[in-house]
């Protein structure tokens, strides 16, 4: 134990902080890229399709929006594969190695097309990693009482990866904090710009990620003891109580997931609205990310002590308005506000449910009922940039952040009404309650 936490989490935690680190940097320099005249969008922009204009907010909402598609639908199969197998370890290293080939092909890439199916492939990539990654998460856990707090270490290093990704992003490609601009690198008396050193720094990440996998992770016996169980996906509660409770979490994740992503699409309208540098948006991006960092540890650890449920309900309340504010604030630091209360009720939500699904996974095997969360959040991180392009398109700049908040609180709804508590709250053990 490291930190009060096993050290096979803390590994897990360092290499998927990498690996997240780099994938980040593409959410920020990918439309930076298409929108550099170094993507051909000839014949594609302006173009009418089904009654819309595709305008290049609608290509990059594209772009990023095909890469948690294909991640989000591919995990409930990786996930329940890697419950049959029981070698979830393998899933993790091939996947990385997908992803790490789709970052070192963008440099060379000048169709959109090309560039799509790249994005593509590291989708797939992803699809392997993530649900495998989880459910190695949630079977080192020896108890139902520490499991909140192995999700909370877990995420607050994927997190700080994926939060301080985007700052560092937008200082690898424009050379500065503040600058303006693509810069060049030289190296080796050869030149190369700021957009190639950003895709080396993702490919760089994956392959930490896949050194320390190789090296220090084995499977636990518990992985290959989940061939046998129930690998299905209930939707309906097996006692006849409404719908399951994991599949009500992974609506809500999902939601959750589309209000993040709804800002990184809007890049040029926000920086333009807000009149502030490529700088002040990657923070503002970051901002959800870095509150989850603070909180995700403390969050975890109390839902151990106090139950799950009430933190993912209070964490949808506080979803509602930080959303719906960010397409009203016209002043960048109240933007700034707005992002960090959102991510503090991503941390609020995050980590209880992933261990209220972990405590259900008991007799349904980790990989699999996992995977309904990790693919609802991906799926989610999908669909907010394709929505936010296309509902920016058909009304006004608010009308995003005002379609997120009305799913944020169709989630605090679903939620408070049919997601049930697994702890025996009081216990001062946190023994696990009778799980189906």
């Amino acid at each position: 134990m490291v930190l009060g936490t096993d050290s096979r989490v803390l590994t897990l935690a360092f290499a998927r902080m990498a690996d997240a680190l780099g994938n980040s940097f593409l959410i920020i320099v990918l439309p930076l890229y298409i929108a550099s005249g170094q993507v051909t969008l000839t014949g594609i922009a302006g173009t009418e399709l089904f009654g819309f204009v595709l305008r290049e907010e609608t290509l990059i909402g594209l772009v990023l929006s095909l890469f948690g598609l294909l991640n989000s639908f591919g995990q409930p199969l990786t996930g329940r594969l890697s419950d049959r197998t029981g070698r979830r370890r393998s899933f993790v290293l091939v996947g990385l190695l997908i992803f790490a080939v789709g970052s070192a092909s963008y440099p060379f890439l000048s169709s959109y097309w090309a560039v799509l199916v790249a994005r593509a492939l590291q989708g797939v990539g992803a699809a392997f990693t993530i649900p495998a990654t989880i459910a190695l998460v949630n079977d080192y856990a020896e108890s139902d009482s520490e499991r909140g707090g192995n999700f909370g270490v877990f995420n607050t290093f994927r997190l700080i990866g994926f939060g301080f990704g985007p700052i560092i992003a937008g200082v690898v490609v424009t050379g500065g904090f503040g600058a303006e601009g693509v810069v060049s690198y030289a190296l080796g008396g050869r030149s190369f710009s700021g957009f190639t050193a950003a895709f080396a720094v993702a490919v760089l990440g994956a392959i930490v990620s896949f050194v320390l996998v190789a090296i220090l992770i084995e499977d636990p016996p518990v992985a290959a003891d989940a061939a046998s169980k129930n690998l299905s996906i209930a939707v309906f509660d097996p006692d006849g109580d409404g719908l399951d409770s994991v599949f009500v979490l992974g609506i809500g994740t999902f939601m959750m997931a589309t209000t993040i992503a709804l800002f990184a699409t809007l890049e040029g309208p926000i920086r333009m609205r807000l009149n502030e540098s490529t700088f002040m948006f990657s923070v503002q991006f970051a901002a959800v990310v870095i509150a989850n960092v603070l909180l995700q540890v403390p969050v975890g650890r109390a839902s151990d002590r106090i139950g799950r449920r009430p933190f993912v309900v209070a964490g949808f309340v506080v979803l509602v308005p930080s959303v719906y504010a960010q397409g009203v604030f016209t002043d960048p630091w109240l933007m700034l506000a707005a992002r960090f209360v959102q991510g503090i009720a991503v941390a609020l939500v995050f980590a209880p449910s992933l261990a209220l699904a972990g405590d259900l996974a008991g007799k349904r095997g980790s990989g699999t009922t996992l995977s309904v969360l990790t693919m609802a959040f991906g799926l989610g991180v999908a669909a907010g940039p394709l929505a936010s392009g296309l509902l920016y398109n058909l009304g006004s700049f608010s009308t995003p952040f005002t379609v997120g908040a009305v799913l944020a609180l169709i989630a605090l709804v679903l939620t408070y009404w049919q997601v049930e508590e697994t702890l025996s709250v009081g216990d001062d053990s946190a023994a696990a309650a009778p799980q189906d």
